[in-house]
């Protein structure tokens, strides 16, 4: 017989902090067959003003400068997502509407994107999801999709991973973007310029996560061949991440350091670079951090206040966002916040600016 439950929904702080959106409802398919369906409606109201151009979300790029001010309604970060458990294997597949913009004119369209679709078997999974090398607790509680994604780890992506006593291994999809390497075949279903066609050695990542009452942190160390036109080099970077429990409230952070390239920041920096100064190729080395506070003001108002910033070493590269919201827990599944922050752009090679923006966000769990 087919029985089908609907999962309690926790107080905002599980609903709006999860780096995946939760299963709602779950089908009992019998034979220890489970199926679940969950994910989340968010509409977003947005106001950008400043130096900048609009963007539904920060993130590490430089989106240009021009004088701003600029109202848009999405429904872009909604999504769906079902997981299906057979005993010790669970399948599972997520999609938001990131995937590409309609008109606005008349329906206002946006198309489905791929987030996560994987297989676990015990301490085994394959295929895409976060990358092993992001402390996905160290993820903020902000209304801006990521929130200060310039300082964060944010790369998804397919991979064999195994995890076991805290340590997790992982090989993972390579990628070298950067110096004047044309669009590789292997591009086609991003469009990115830059994209070396010829890779053969899968990026390689190792963690180890520390977990109590207190908290959890992760620490992770990246390893790349980076061969395109003159670059034959290993790439090395290293993070630390996670949250510490305050009583109720929480610090979320990470710090990313060394030659992380496009693994932060979300198209921030190119793993291989033109030095403006010797015309010579180099590997880009970044530092990168994020801090949070998450206060709960009471069983159904929360904050967050938050900061992120990058910097490279050849390209100069200083870039920052902070954000401070207020969120209102309406029912166990509907919230309701506000948001007010900055994104900076401060190039010394470059032109600087910034844009100040208001977001009003809803969301409901499904």
């Amino acid at each position: 017989m087919l029985n089908i439950k609907t999962k309690a929904l926790t107080a905002a702080v599980v609903l709006a902090t999860a780096p995946q959106a939760f299963a709602g409802y779950e089908f009992d398919l019998g034979d220890g067959n489970k199926l679940s369906f969950g994910g989340y409606i968010k509409a977003d109201a947005r106001y950008v003003d400043g130096d900048l151009k609009y963007q539904d979300y920060w993130r590490g790029n430089n989106p240009g400068f021009e004088d701003t001010s600029h109202t848009h309604f999405n429904v872009k970060e909604t999504r769906f997502n079902t997981k299906y458990t057979h005993g010790d294997v669970t399948a599972f597949i997520e999609m938001d509407f990131y995937g590409g913009d309609g008109n606005e004119v008349a329906t206002n369209s946006t198309n489905p994107r791929l987030r996560h679709a994987f297989v676990k078997y015990k301490g085994w999974m394959a295929g895409q999801f976060w990358t092993a090398f992001t402390p996905l607790k160290a993820f903020p509680d902000s209304l801006d999709f990521g929130g200060p994604i310039v300082g964060e780890v944010f790369v998804r992506q397919p991979g064999v991973r195994w995890s076991g006593g805290g340590f997790t291994i992982s090989v993972e999809n390579p990628e070298t973007w950067g110096g004047d390497t044309p669009t590789g075949g292997n591009s086609a279903g991003g469009g990115s310029n830059n994209i070396d066609a010829d890779e053969d050695t899968p990026d390689l990542i190792a963690t180890y996560g520390f977990k109590g009452d207190w908290g959890e942190v992760q620490v992770g160390v990246l390893g790349r061949a980076l061969e395109q036109g003159g670059i034959d080099e290993t790439a090395v970077a290293g993070n630390i991440g996670g949250k510490i429990n305050i009583g109720k409230d929480d610090i979320r952070f990470q710090l990313n350091v060394g030659e992380s390239g496009r693994y932060v920041g979300a198209g921030m920096v190119q793993d291989v670079v033109i030095d403006p100064v010797t015309g010579e190729k180099e590997v880009e080395d970044t530092t990168a951090f994020t801090v949070a506070y998450r206060h709960l003001w009471s069983d159904s108002w929360r904050s967050t206040a938050y900061y992120g910033e990058a910097t490279t070493d050849v390209l100069e590269y200083d870039r920052s966002h902070w954000g401070v919201n207020l969120i209102k827990q309406l029912t166990p599944a509907l919230s309701v916040g506000g948001e007010i922050g900055q994104y900076s752009v401060d190039d010394d090679l470059g032109e600087n600016g910034d844009s100040s923006y208001f977001q009003l966000s809803f969301k409901f769990g499904i």
